[in-house]
C-alpha cells in the first residue's frame, strides 16, 4: 500500500512549462516508443524548479539529444510541494515519469513501494560510477539496492561572519575543537560585544537542531535511525545532548526570544550572531539575506565529540531516479547517467543543483567566490567523512520539526529537558507506529 506523504505547504497553481523545442507530456511512464527495438525512444522527465532551473534543463536536454538521437526527452516540472502531489497521484496508477529529480527524504518511501527501479544492472554500464565515489554511491541506496544517484552534495559546517568579528576585536573560530571549547568562544564574542556595546552574540543554542545531536551520535559509533527506521538512540542520549545547552541559554547564546522577533531568518541572517552551524550550501541564502554591506562569510568544521571520528558525511542536495514501471530502462539510464555525469550538464547547471557530486560534472563548472569555498571546505573535512546515514525514515521530516520546536520550548524556558525529551519520544511513538 501507498503511503501517501502529507506536504505542509498548501498546492498552489502548477507551473508546468515547455522550454524551447522541449514538449510536455501527459502521458504516463515510458512515453511513447515510435519504432521497433533499437529504433526512436521517447522518455518523460519531470523535475522541480522554476524557469530559470527550466532553461537550464532546456540546454542540458539539447545537449542529450545531440549524443542520443534517437532518444527524445518530454520535460515537465513544478514547484516543489505540486511536484510532489503530482507524483502522489501518479505513484497509485503507475504512471510515474520514466526519469525523476528526487529529494533524498522520499526516497524510502518511495522505494520500499516498489515504485523506483533497481538501478544495479546499469552500474558501470550505462550509468559510469568511475567520477564518483562509494560514498556517493552508498546515499542512493536503501535496503542494499541502488535506486538513486546523488546529482550534488552538501556538508556539516559552521558559517561565520567575519565583519561583525572585527566589530567586537575577535577573531574567527578556527573550526574541529570540543563542543565545549565551541560553547566558550560563544560566550567570549557575546562579552566582547557587550563590552563594545554591540547587540551580537556568539552563536546560538545548537541543541535546537537535530543535526547537532546526529553527529554527536555518530562520533560514538551511533546513529538517529538504524537501517531498519528504528531509533539508534535512547532517552538518556537526547536528555544529556540537550543539557549541553543548559549554560549558554542563560544568556551566552542569542536569547531564544530576540530569535522568535527575527524568525523566519535566523539569528545569522539577521547580523545578530557571528556563527551558525548548518548545511554548507547555506552560504549563498545568506549573503542575501545580510544584504550588500555584507559580501564573505566563514566556513570551517564543526566541533567533534571525539578526534578521529567520521561523524560528517555528504548529503544529497538532489537525486536523479527512474521509475520501476518504464517501458525504457536503458535510455532511462543513458539519460540520468549525462545528468549526473557530463560535463555539459556542469556547464548548464554551475551550482543550481548543489555542488556537483560527480568529478567529471564538475569539471565542466566554473567555480568562484562562495561556490570554490565550498567545494575547498569540503575537501578539507575529507578525513571526518564517513558514510551516509540510511536514507531518511517515512515521517523524518515531521520528526525534524518537532525536534526544533521542543529547542525552542527549552529556550523560551517553557519546558525542561526531561518534559521536552518524554514529548520527543512520545511523538516519535505515534510516527513509527502509524
Amino acid at each position: 500500500m501507498f503511503n501517501r506523504h502529507k506536504t505542509r505547504t498548501a498546492l498552489t497553481v502548477a507551473a508546468i512549462a515547455v522550454t524551447g523545442a522541449l514538449a510536455l507530456s501527459g502521458c504516463s511512464a515510458g512515453g511513447d516508443s515510435s519504432g521497433e527495438e533499437g529504433g526512436a525512444v521517447t522518455l518523460d522527465f519531470a523535475f522541480w524548479g522554476n524557469d530559470v532551473r527550466a532553461a537550464m534543463y532546456d540546454e542540458a536536454i539539447a545537449a542529450f539529444e545531440e549524443e542520443f538521437p534517437d532518444i527524445t526527452v518530454n520535460v515537465s516540472f513544478l514547484g516543489f510541494p505540486e511536484f510532489w502531489e503530482k507524483r502522489q497521484i501518479e505513484a497509485t496508477s503507475g504512471g510515474l515519469p520514466d526519469v525523476l529529480q528526487f529529494d533524498y527524504s522520499y526516497l524510502r518511501q518511495y522505494s520500499e513501494n516498489n515504485l523506483l527501479l533497481d538501478l544495479k544492472p546499469y552500474l558501470g554500464k550505462e550509468i559510469k560510477t568511475d567520477a564518483l565515489s562509494d560514498q556517493i554511491l552508498g546515499i542512493g541506496v536503501v535496503n542494499d539496492t541502488t535506486y538513486g544517484i546523488a546529482t550534488s552534495t552538501n556538508a556539516w559546517g559552521m558559517f561565520q561572519n567575519p565583519k561583525l568579528l572585527e566589530q567586537v576585536g575577535v577573531e574567527a573560530y578556527p573550526g574541529g575543537g570540543s563542543w565545549d571549547d565551541y560553547k566558550k568562544y560563544i560566550g567570549e564574542v557575546t562579552t566582547a560585544a557587550q563590552g563594545a556595546g554591540v547587540e551580537l552574540w556568539g552563536g546560538n543554542d545548537y541543541t535546537g537542531r537535530i543535526q547537532n545531536f546526529e553527529i554527536q551520535l555518530r562520533a560514538e559509533g551511533d546513529s538517529l535511525f538504524t537501517d531498519d527506521g528504528e531509533p539508534g538512540f535512547d532517552k538518556e542520549q537526547l536528555k544529556e545532548f540537550w543539557a549541553q545547552g543548559d549554560d549558554i541559554r542563560q544568556g551566552v547564546a542569542i536569547p531564544q526570544q530576540r530569535l522568535e522577533e527575527v524568525y523566519p531568518v535566523s539569528g545569522f541572517d539577521a547580523a545578530l550572531t557571528t556563527s551558525e552551524l548548518t548545511w554548507d550550501n547555506f552560504g549563498a541564502g545568506y549573503l542575501g539575506n545580510l544584504g550588500e554591506a555584507y559580501t564573505e562569510l566563514g566556513l570551517v568544521a564543526p566541533p567533534v565529540t571525539k578526534e578521529g571520528a567520521k561523524d560528517l558525511y555528504l548529503k544529497p542536495s538532489m537525486l536523479h531516479t527512474i521509475s520501476a514501471n518504464t517501458e525504457h530502462p536503458k535510455e532511462s539510464a543513458e539519460l540520468l547517467n549525462f545528468l549526473v555525469n557530463s560535463p555539459e550538464v556542469g556547464a548548464a547547471f554551475g551550482t543550481n543543483r548543489g555542488l556537483p557530486a560527480s568529478t567529471t560534472q564538475l569539471d565542466g563548472v566554473e567555480l568562484g567566490g562562495l561556490d570554490e569555498q565550498i567545494r575547498d571546505y569540503e575537501e578539507s573535512i575529507s578525513d571526518r567523512l564517513g558514510d551516509a546515514p540510511p536514507a531518511p525514515i517515512v515521517g523524518y521530516g515531521t520528526i525534524e520539526e518537532k525536534f526544533r520546536l521542543l529547542g525552542t520550548d527549552l529556550g523560551l524556558g517553557v519546558l525542561t529537558v526531561d518534559e521536552a525529551v518524554e514529548q520527543f519520544f512520545s511523538e516519535l511513538d505515534v510516527i513509527l507506529n502509524s
